[in-house]
């Protein structure tokens, strides 16, 4: 039993021996594989990194000859650039180069005709002096043989050349006398005039320069927002039937009303005072309101007229020419109102046709409605000379009138008294001191003419118009003009002012030849 018990022991000692030898040889196995593996592996890595690193090799090659390339290629680039601009630089420098030397030889040549210029002053200089010597020694030498031919001495000849003098004088004295007595003999035409001017102070009204704007003032600034409506609907109604142009802007209080026509203006203003004092500001309320004003408008230009003609007792005249002499009020020529001056060449002519023995009340007719197409000239086209007598023939004016329409602007001749009359107060009363606006183009080419003429005389050096044109200073050269012919350039000048330049009054002429002398101490 124990002999079995042994065998079995050792059997099995013997079968654990061999698994574990059998086992060990299968793991030893297994690690040479696992080792074969693992190289097998690190081969197949590493040539996996050895194929990386050539394609990185690959890649930063070709990324340096890529950069290679773009570099080259920008430089060639900015070589071309610089070279470009290098050539536009030295282009312009050779524009600049050239222009320079152009410049300095235009300097040399304008030094050198300078230069010329200054002998030749001194050459004549020299000359004119040596030519006044000669002048000197030839005028003794005449002298004296005059003295010897004449048997006379220099102040005898004196005597003579002053008593020959004395007698041109007396002539020229003679002249003035016969002047004074044409002035004498025009003493009539003075007095008229005179009688003129004292009917014009007679009727002259006061006369504002008519404005271009209208100021309506408003109670409150959040009334500018009404006028103007939503979406602008109020103002643009507004400006479409009044014919204005509406100026809202930052001004507290007020708003401004553009035009040149007055009467619009007039009834534009009217009317958005009255909008405001009804508080309703809609469109359908501006045209109810605007149609109210025109009609008063218009009654009351037709009573001004009709109010006018009776004071001038020259009813009875037709209505629609009595509305156009109630609108000149809102017509102005020049700063002058044309209702008030057709009122006063209306009584200017109305005094002078009765001097003359004319119809005193045909004139004044004539005269009231020498103007009347001023008051068309806004709504229709032509000439306010044409417009005028076509509406008079219309309304079956006298054919005076019509003559001094056409007359008093130089389309036809004065063919009446009357129309005479009419002509003259027009430019009396247009001519009035204060009546019109100065036209300062025609001054200042009257004053330009004066310089001109005085200034364009040898030896002037300059001319100066002052007092308002009713002088002129000139400045001489005193080494070129002496006191004598200082009296002859003033006479001179005079004498060609009054043959080209046309003014009124009298024209003073100052020639002034200054010699200064001049020395320092040291």
């Amino acid at each position: 039993m124990l002999t079995e018990f042994i065998i079995g022991g050792a059997a099995a000692t013997i079968s654990g021996v061999a698994a574990f030898l059998i086992t060990k040889k299968i793991d030893a196995s297994k690690y040479d594989i696992y080792v074969e593996q693992a190289k097998a592996k690190a081969k197949a890595i590493e040539h996996e990194a050895e194929v990386v690193l050539q394609n990185a090799k690959l890649r930063v090659t070709e990324a340096e000859l890529e950069a290679k390339q773009k570099y080259e290629e920008e430089l060639a680039r900015l070589n071309n650039e610089f070279n470009g601009r290098l050539a536009q630089l030295e282009k312009r420098e050779e524009q600049l180069a050239k222009k320079l030397e152009e410049e300095l030889e235009e300097v040399a040549q304008e030094r050198e005709a300078v230069k010329t210029e200054k002998a030749e002053l001194q050459r004549l200089r020299q000359q004119l002096d040596r030519l006044q010597k000669e002048y000197e020694h030839k005028r003794q030498e005449a002298l004296k043989i005059l003295e010897r031919a004449s048997g006379l001495t220099e102040e005898e000849a004196k005597r003579l050349v002053l008593q020959h003098a004395e007698e041109e004088a007396r002539g020229e004295i003679a002249h003035i006398v016969r002047k004074y007595e044409m002035e004498a003999k025009n003493e009539a035409k003075r007095k008229a005039n005179y009688i003129l001017a004292q009917a014009t102070t007679r009727y002259a009204g006061e006369f504002a320069a008519e404005r271009l704007i209208n100021v309506v003032h408003l109670p409150d600034d959040e009334l500018k927002g009404r006028i103007i409506g939503k979406e602008g609907r109020n103002i643009k109604t507004l400006e479409m039937l009044l014919g204005v142009d509406i100026i809202i802007d930052d001004t507290p209080g007020a708003i401004i009303l553009s035009s040149f026509n007055l009467y619009r203006r007039a009834i534009a203003t009217r009317t958005i005072e009255l909008l405001i004092e009804d508080g309703r500001i809609q469109p359908a309320r501006i045209e109810e309101i605007y149609e109210k004003v025109t009609e008063e408008f218009e009654q009351k230009v037709l009573e001004e007229g009709e109010q006018i003609v009776v004071d001038l007792g020259l009813a009875p005249m037709h209505p629609e020419l009595m509305k156009l002499i109630g609108r000149l009020c809102y017509r102005a020529s020049y700063g002058q109102n044309a209702l008030g001056h057709s009122l006063e060449v209306a009584h200017l002519a109305g005094i002078m046709a009765a001097e003359m023995g004319g119809d005193e009340l045909l004139a004044k007719r004539a005269g009231i409605l020498h103007d009347i197409g001023k008051a068309l000239t806004h709504e229709y086209a032509g000439s306010h000379v044409d417009l005028g007598a076509e509406v008079c023939r219309r309304y079956k004016e006298h054919p005076v009138v019509i003559n001094a329409i056409y007359a008093h602007h130089g389309h036809e001749e004065a063919e009446t008294i009357e129309s005479a009359a009419v002509c003259a107060a027009d430019t009396l009363s247009a001519a009035r001191p204060g009546a019109r606006r100065e036209v300062l183009e025609s001054f200042l080419k009257r004053v330009k003419a004066i310089e001109e003429i005085a200034t364009s005389k040898p030896g002037v050096h300059h001319a100066y118009a002052i007092n308002a044109g009713r002088e002129v200073r000139v400045i001489v050269n005193a080494s070129l003009i002496n006191d004598d012919e200082a009296v002859l350039l003033s006479k001179e000048i005079s004498e060609e002012i009054e043959k080209n330049v046309q003014y009124p009054g009298e024209i003073k002429v100052n020639v002034i030849r200054e010699t200064r002398a001049i020395n320092y101490a040291r």
